[in-house]
């Protein structure tokens, strides 16, 4: 399944946008979207049962209109759509009196909003992403309802009708609870920022970026996908996405090399899937974390750079390794950018993203409103093409990509947090939760590892189910208290279980990354899997590494530990790649692994 928790469209995407579905009516419906979500950030905070309906509002044509594949899907989105409307317009009309009924639902009418509203946004999810994630929410809605009946301790005392439908649907809780006000006022501002910059000459900066840092190298064309793929990472949050775009361009390039195709799919899937980890955006999942942690944005940053840069550098070292097996040429000179070349396109994203460092580390704002006014520095650059000619007529053309990809998005986003918002409803509602967190616990005897690897195999079947953010907030919401209770710091908890949620984007037998790479290089999906998991093997050891080095994410209180932390795990993870990879002895292969290992766990 596709990754769907991004927070952007590649540009490969926004071009198939533009050129098909490109009307004025989806136009000016993601100019109102883009226009009601920058609004909040500068006109102060609405009511959550005033923004949070008008937000799923928003969301509901993108969702069953503009996506319906069939005239079927067309037509009952059509009608789902205005009656979805309805009744989010319902709560935002009485929001002021349907707060005073704390959650008890007094009428027929209020009962049938609900229930209906609780079952669009299953709907809305599932014509989203498909089934995995509603079919996830509807077994806990179904425990809610019915749990009751359970004998012994996974059971609960019953939940009345009233209070189940009203607490989901008419109080800050289930639909309306604080991850969709992370959906409404933090997370969709940076959808945005990055629409704004794909729709410019951003992507074509951080290709050319990438050229000139590393075309030259061994594996140049292998280590351009890391670095471009990184920096457009950074902005997208999304596997799919990445490999889409970066991987048009990467691919090919690799494959004209003669790298081998699996190796070329692999290297462009592994690097992608690093866009989730990588500050400052980390797609939606750094600001669910923000609201579950009450971490500071900036120090979640903090405490992820550092990890981050250890998986890619992982990658790198892991192209090195298959230089030993392989010719990994370089890329040809006529294929790496000249220096006037990078400098100018790099502005297109150098600009917005300054502004937005600038505002936030120095300013002193927001992230919402520093991401705000990089939306506007990055608007000013769409009248500008890569030769910084000026053209009004291009601006209006970029614009409606602009404004047509973030309606799109913001409502992906939306439809995929509602749902697992009320997941999150029902587990604190029935205290399904808790009784889910004495089970680890029991089952792991109440020690850390066998509760972290629980809890990773958790991550990775669900992961593979559900998209990353949702996969990230129901295995941290059921295991997080039980490893917080272990002793780990809830930060270090929440990271954890946010790396191991990406599982699914290289591992088998569902891997969106992999999968759109292998159909891009025609090879099979399951030979790019296996090259992708090899190269990507510090998705899987960084997150234990950093149970084992904490100190790696203290950049902000104890930065020259974590700095060292950081080299000494670097240096475990290149001899372990090495080992799994380089084309050596079988034993001098087993005594890197073994040896990586040690400085990794155990020095």
């Amino acid at each position: 399944m596709p990754d769907t928790s991004s927070s952007t469209s590649s540009p490969a995407e926004a071009g198939d946008v533009m050129s098909s579905r490109l009307a004025p009516a989806w136009v000016a419906l993601g100019g109102v979207s883009v226009a009601f979500h920058l609004g909040l950030i500068f006109y102060g905070l609405a009511p959550a049962l005033i923004s949070r309906p008008v937000h799923m509002a928003l969301g509901l044509p993108w969702i069953l209109i503009f996506m319906a594949r069939t005239p079927f899907e067309r037509a009952s989105g059509s009608v789902l759509t205005l009656l979805g409307i309805a009744a989010c317009g319902y709560i935002v009309v009485n929001h002021g009196a349907l707060t005073q009924q704390y959650g008890f639902i007094d009428t027929d009418l209020q009962m049938a909003t609900g229930g209906f509203l609780v079952l669009l946004a299953l709907e809305t999810a599932r014509r989203a992403i498909g089934w995995p994630l509603p079919l996830v929410a509807l077994v806990a809605l179904l425990y809610g309802l019915y749990g009751n009946w359970i004998p012994g301790q996974f059971g609960h005392p019953g939940v009345p009708l009233q209070s189940f439908v009203g607490t989901l649907t008419i109080t800050e809780g289930g639909l309306w609870g604080s991850l969709t006000g992370v959906s409404v006022g933090v997370v969709a501002i940076f959808v945005i920022f990055g629409a704004v910059l794909n729709a410019g000459e951003a992507g074509r900066g951080f290709m050319n970026l990438a050229g000139a840092i590393a075309g030259r190298l061994t594996g140049g064309a292998a280590k351009v996908s890391v670095i471009s793929s990184a920096l457009m990472g950074s902005i997208s949050g999304s596997a799919s996405a990445n490999v889409a775009s970066t991987g048009a361009i990467t691919i090919p390039s690799m494959v004209r090399l003669g790298y081998p195709r699996a190796l070329a799919g692999g290297i462009e899937a592994v690097a992608s899937s690093g866009g989730q980890i990588m500050p400052p955006l980390m797609g939606a999942g750094a600001f669910v974390m923000v609201e579950l942690t009450g971490t500071p944005y900036t120090q979640i940053m903090a405490a992820a750079v550092l990890p981050a840069i250890l998986y890619f550098a992982t990658v790198w070292m892991g192209i090195n390794a298959y230089a030993t097996r392989y010719d990994l040429k370089p890329l040809a000179e006529s294929d790496r950018p000249s220096g006037r070349e990078v400098m100018i396109t790099s502005l297109f994203f150098a600009v917005p993203f300054v502004t937005l460092l600038e505002r936030i580390f120095i300013g002193g704002y927001t992230p919402q409103y520093a991401a705000s006014l990089a939306v506007f520095a990055g608007l000013a650059l769409l009248f500008f093409d890569v030769s910084l000619s000026f053209s009004v007529p291009g601006f209006a053309s970029r614009l409606a990509v602009a404004l047509v990809t973030a309606g799109r998005q913001v409502a992906m986003i939306g439809s995929i947090i509602i749902c697992a918002s009320l997941v999150i409803g029902v587990l604190a509602m029935t205290g399904l939760g808790v009784k889910i967190t004495s089970g680890i616990l029991a089952l792991s005897n109440d020690m850390l590892w066998p509760a972290l690897l629980l809890t990773a195999l958790a991550c990775l079947v669900l992961g593979m189910e559900v998209p990353t953010t949702a996969a990230y907030v129901i295995c941290v919401s059921v295991a997080g208290p039980a490893l917080i209770s272990l002793g780990l710091e809830p930060l270090l908890a929440h990271l954890f279980v946010f790396w191991f949620a990406l599982l699914s984007t290289i591992t088998p037998p569902v891997c969106g990354g992999v999968f759109i790479a292998a159909g891009m290089v025609g090879e099979s999906w399951l030979r790019v899997a296996f090259k992708a998991m090899a190269l990507g093997i510090g998705l899987y050891l960084i997150p234990l590494a950093m149970v084992a080095n904490p100190e790696v994410i203290q950049l902000v209180s104890a930065p020259v530990a974590a700095v060292f932390d950081m080299l000494k795990i670097g240096i475990g993870l290149a001899a372990i790649s090495f080992g799994v990879i380089a084309r050596r002895a079988v034993g001098v292969r087993l005594l890197l692994v073994v040896a990586g290992a040690l400085v990794v766990f155990m020095i």
